[in-house]
C-alpha cells in the first residue's frame, strides 16, 4: 500500500528564499527503512535530508536521521537548525532548552525571538579536536587548482571535527577561495586515503570566506552552507591566531557565495589564551514549501 509522506522545505543560513542551504524535513519518518530514506534523500537531491522519529532518550524532543544523497551522517549543521525550527513552528519541542536525538547523540538546540517562529536557532557543539599538520602543502594546493603561495602562510592544513570531520585548508584571501577546484584523486595524495570533505577559507578580522567540496562522501559537489564544519572553524580560527580571540566571541562564515547559495553561519564561542570552549552554532531558517510524497 502506497504511503504519503508530509515534508517541509527550508533554506537555513539566511533570511530570503533561494539564499542559504534547502532542507528536506520528513515530519513522521516511521516505518521507513535505511535503503527508503536514503532513496528518498536522493530523489530530494539537496545536501541533507531529515527524517524525524520519536525520540529513544528523555532529554531530547525528538530523533533525527540525517542522509545525505550518499549516505547517512550522524551529526550535521543546518539540518540540525532547520529541523529544530521546523518542529518548533509545529509546537512539537516544548518548552525551555531542549535537544535532538541524533547519531552523535544528543545535540542540545537554543531558539531566539517567538518560540513558535524562531528568528534564529543555535546549536551547541562538542569541543573542537584536530589532527596532525598535513604536511604536503604543495600537494594540497595543487589537488585545489593553486599554488602553494595561495595557502595562508603560517597556517596549518588539518583535520577537525567536533563530530563530523573536515580537512581545513587556509588560503590567503578570497580570491583564491573563489579559484578553488577540488581534484579528489590529487587530494587523496596529498592529504590520505580517508578524506574528509574539504573545507577552504580566507579568514578576516571576525568573519571567514568559504566554500566546502564533498563529492567523493556525500555526492556534494559544493554545500552552500555547512553547520557542522562551521565550529571546528571557529576554534581554528582562534587557536591559530586569525582572529583576536578573549572571551566571549562572535564569529560569522559567509559560505556558498561563488555557487549562488550566499548563507551566514553565525558561530559563538570562549576564548581563553587560545583554548576554546562553548562552541555554538546558528542562523535564520526561511520556509520554502509544503509537500506530500507518496512511496511505494
Amino acid at each position: 500500500m502506497a504511503r504519503a509522506l508530509d515534508l517541509v522545505q527550508v533554506d537555513v543560513f539566511t533570511d530570503r528564499v533561494f539564499g542559504g542551504n534547502p532542507l528536506a524535513v520528513f515530519l513522521d519518518g516511521r516505518g521507513l527503512d535505511d535503503a527508503e530514506m536514503q532513496a528518498i534523500a536522493r530523489e530530494m537531491n539537496l545536501s541533507e535530508t531529515t527524517f524525524v522519529l520519536p525520540t529513544t532518550r528523555p532529554d531530547c524532543a525528538a530523533r533525527v536521521r540525517i542522509f545525505t544523497p550518499g549516505r547517512e551522517v550522524p551529526f550535521a549543521g543546518h539540518p540540525t537548525v532547520g529541523t529544530t525550527w521546523v518542529l518548533a513552528t509545529r509546537g512539537r519541542l516544548g518548552s525551555g532548552r531542549t535537544a535532538l536525538e541524533e547519531g552523535i547523540g544528543p545535540v542540545e538546540v537554543e531558539l531566539e525571538g517567538d518560540r513558535a517562529r524562531p528568528s534564529f536557532v543555535w546549536m551547541r557543539h562538542r569541543d573542537a579536536e584536530f589532527g596532525p599538520e598535513i604536511a604536503a602543502r604543495a600537494g594540497v594546493a595543487a589537488a585545489l587548482g593553486l599554488g602553494e603561495d595561495d595557502l595562508r602562510v603560517g597556517a596549518p592544513v588539518r583535520v577537525g571535527s567536533t563530530g563530523s570531520p573536515f580537512l581545513y585548508v587556509p588560503l590567503r584571501d578570497r580570491d583564491a577561495v573563489d579559484r578553488a577546484e577540488l581534484d579528489v584523486a590529487a587530494m587523496r595524495r596529498a592529504a590520505g586515503d580517508q578524506l574528509p570533505g574539504v573545507f577552504v577559507f580566507a579568514a578576516g578580522k571576525s568573519a571567514a570566506y568559504s566554500r566546502m567540496f564533498a563529492p567523493h562522501t556525500s555526492r556534494i559537489p559544493e554545500d552552500p552552507a555547512t553547520g557542522s564544519a562551521s565550529g571546528p572553524l571557529g576554534a581554528y580560527l582562534v587557536q591559530h591566531g586569525l582572529v583576536p580571540a578573549s572571551g566571549a566571541i562572535r564569529l560569522v562564515s559567509e559560505q556558498g557565495t561563488k555557487m549562488g547559495r550566499q548563507s551566514f553561519v553565525h558561530i559563538r564561542l570562549t576564548a581563553s589564551a587560545r583554548a576554546v570552549t562553548d562552541i555554538a552554532v546558528g542562523g535564520s531558517v526561511v520556509p520554502v514549501l509544503e509537500g506530500r510524497l507518496t512511496v511505494p
